[in-house]
């Protein structure tokens, strides 16, 4: 039954030749996540049909035109339904144009839908973004996308998973063009977009550890300048505006000493440094049966004016339409969603 004391959910279909719209209907077969929120779907209607008849999931799809017309009741799931992939064309695990317009016009739409407040938050799906730009979309990712059509200049990713929270100075960029935008103003800015991330979530630990770049943090200047040059002004600056702050700390002990809540939060200099520790952590793989048994980890886009959570794995082709990715990251994403929404809302309630 409609509750409407709980967040409405906008869930991006994901790329339609991926395991997007797998995860996203099997995260909805769980009745937990209906007595969290009230969830809608976005995208083709038919693709979720399909994969659920494929993959013999006992689903059932209520195709909506507006959020005004869906029911959030469990065992049958609403659809905002763009009717914009031809099943006929669609492969598995093939980068394609179509795929990419649609899996971009869902992003945007939920995208429109929480800027005009008739959903509470947003949760992406995975996308392939040569297949986006194949569309004619040039961005990077969802987060570009996202800062692009709500006009937000200052944003991070922040991913979380249990104790482990990081987020980036930069993201999907060259090496080289990362190590040049290690610069003091950004890092002061993404340690507050972290600070502001934790409360948001809220966590009580406010311990903000910074990553060095160079090996040792530069060992004082032997390995590289920009650890003693941008990155411990920085660190300096946001303790004297009250900011919890420490570093630069060498990469190879912040993580350890962050995985096990240290830290509330960590700040990584470049998209691998923080990915690679986070993943060690999250997805749990599988040697024998040569898959994952577990995909864990929440990527949220700090600093938006709308709610914005995210698996943190990508589109899978290789295992697309087998009936074996798993919902678990789709969950926590959603579970994030929620918890950042109620938290919201209580911020935005008169005192």
């Amino acid at each position: 039954m409609k509750n409407e004391h709980k967040p409405v959910i906008g869930i991006t279909m994901g790329d339609p030749a991926s395991i997007g719209p797998e995860i996203a209907v099997k995260a909805l077969l769980n009745p937990a996540i209906y007595e969290l929120c009230n969830p809608i779907l976005v995208g083709d209607a038919g693709v979720f049909e399909d994969i659920a008849a494929r993959l013999q999931l006992d689903a059932v799809f209520r195709v909506v035109r507006s959020v005004s017309d869906t029911a959030f009741q469990f065992g049958i799931i609403d659809v905002y339904d763009l009717d914009n992939v031809d099943l006929a064309q669609l492969q598995f695990g093939e980068i394609s144009a179509m795929a990419g317009e649609a899996a971009f016009a869902s992003v945007k739409t939920v995208i429109e839908l929480a800027l005009a407040d008739e959903i509470d938050a947003t949760v992406t799906g995975p996308i392939n973004k040569k297949s986006i730009n194949e569309a004619g979309h040039h961005f990077a990712g969802h987060t570009e996308i996202y800062a692009h059509y709500t006009n937000t200049k200052k944003y991070g990713m922040l991913l979380v998973e249990d104790r482990l929270k990081v987020i980036h100075v930069s993201t999907h960029v060259s090496l080289r063009q990362a190590c040049d935008l290690v610069k003091k103003d950004r890092i002061l800015e993404v340690i507050e977009l972290l600070h502001n991330g934790l409360i948001s979530l809220g966590e009580t630990n406010l311990k903000i550890g910074v990553a060095g770049l160079n090996p040792h943090a530069g060992d004082s200047g032997l390995f590289g300048t920009e650890d003693d040059g941008e990155i411990l002004p920085a660190v300096e600056e946001a303790k004297r505006r009250g900011f919890d702050a420490e570093g630069p700390v060498p990469a190879d002990t912040l993580f350890s000493k962050a995985a096990t809540g240290y830290y509330g939060g960590v700040v990584a200099m470049y998209h691998d440094q923080g990915h690679i520790p986070f993943k060690l952590t999250g997805f749990k793989w599988n040697a024998e049966k040569k898959q994952m048994d577990s995909v864990k980890g929440v990527n949220i886009t700090m600093g938006l004016p709308i709610i914005r959570t995210s698996v943190d794995h990508g589109t899978a082709f290789e295992i697309a339409g087998k009936g074996v990715a798993s919902a678990d990251a789709m969950i926590l994403a959603i579970e994030s969603a929620v918890q950042l929404a109620k938290n919201r809302r209580k911020n935005l309630q008169p005192a």
